[in-house]
């Protein structure tokens, strides 16, 4: 693969000091739409520029695409040439410690300043949970580095119900093996607006926020929003964690993270991710969103008519 950046500034006309990695994902999508809507120039590490994400980040105001394989250390090091701050997000794989640890490195070597990691809620390097650990790993090796960092912990996404949209709209149920756990779920877009208060203000260096909703809520308790908000009938699931690995792995989901989900899952149903932390409000200086106002605004997704998503 050629790895090159997109050469023309972006419509700013300024040249961008700060880089997003997972820029096409879940996360990273919201936060390259509020930097560009705060008028703040960015640069999108991503693999293909000619894909449909990229190119639909490519549309933002501010938006600089170059190329990089996280795989491929020196062309992530060359995406950061220039850049003084950084958001450092992969997917979760087998290989995600190993990609993050090498980011770390050619930060360093790039002369960036400050990293922001997005980390998880409850993040430990003797966690059971694969994820966690890992996610403590990255965090370790960024203290050594003598980078700045701020580190962002979220608890389990409300983006994530988007999973069982198709079930939801089509049967009205999801299912999870949780049972009645409470969850202090969070918004995405609130997870965005702490990362682009860390990568644009000061501040924010050095800190851990953690990151959740206002309420620690069942899966039953979101069945039950959801219905509110789309007028149909919704209702939660609990099955055993043996059927959500069999699901995973029949929609071809790879081992690895398969059995993470399950581990994730198990963390969850021992009721240890049901405090509500202020790390939104500072972060951001505003509260975060309630699983109610989700609900209401991606309602369209779940079957029914509701008013465009807000930033």
């Amino acid at each position: 693969m050629k790895h090159s950046s997109v050469s023309a500034l972006p419509a700013t006309g300024v040249a961008p000091t700060l880089l997003i990695s997972g820029a096409t994902g879940t996360v990273g999508t919201q936060l390259a739409r509020r930097l560009a809507a705060q008028g703040v120039p960015f640069r999108a590490l991503v693999r293909d520029v000619n894909s449909a994400p990229a190119m639909a980040l490519q549309q933002l105001p501010g938006a600089e695409l170059v190329t990089g394989d996280l795989n491929d250390p020196a062309s992530v090091g060359r995406a950061l040439v220039g850049m003084k701050r950084a958001f450092l997000l992969t997917p979760s794989s087998a290989q995600a410690e190993a990609q993050q640890v090498a980011f770390v490195e050619q930060a360093q070597l790039a002369g960036v300043q400050h990293v922001v990691k997005l980390s998880q809620w409850a993040a430990e390097a003797e966690s059971p949970v694969r994820f966690l650990r890992y996610h403590a790993v990255v965090e370790a090796a960024i203290r050594a580095s003598g980078l700045a960092y701020t580190f962002l912990r979220p608890n389990l996404f409300m983006q994530g119900l988007l999973a069982f949209q198709g079930t939801i709209a089509a049967q009205g149920q999801f299912f999870a093996p949780v049972g009645e756990a409470r969850i202090s779920v969070v918004d995405v877009r609130d997870i965005a607006a702490a990362a682009a208060a860390a990568l644009t203000e000061t501040g924010h260096e050095n800190r851990t926020y953690d990151l959740t909703g206002p309420q620690a809520l069942t899966h039953a308790d979101m069945a039950c929003a959801l219905a509110l908000a789309t007028d149909r009938p919704v209702t939660f699931l609990d099955v055993p964690p043996a059927a959500m690995r069999g699901a995973l792995l029949g929609l071809g989901m790879d081992p690895w993270m398969a059995e993470g989900l399950v581990e994730d899952y198990a963390h969850y149903h021992r009721g240890e991710a049901a405090t509500v932390a202020p790390g939104v409000q500072q972060a951001t200086g505003r509260a975060p969103r309630s699983f109610a106002s989700f609900a209401r605004d991606y309602a369209p997704a779940f079957g029914a008519p509701a008013p465009v998503v807000a930033l």
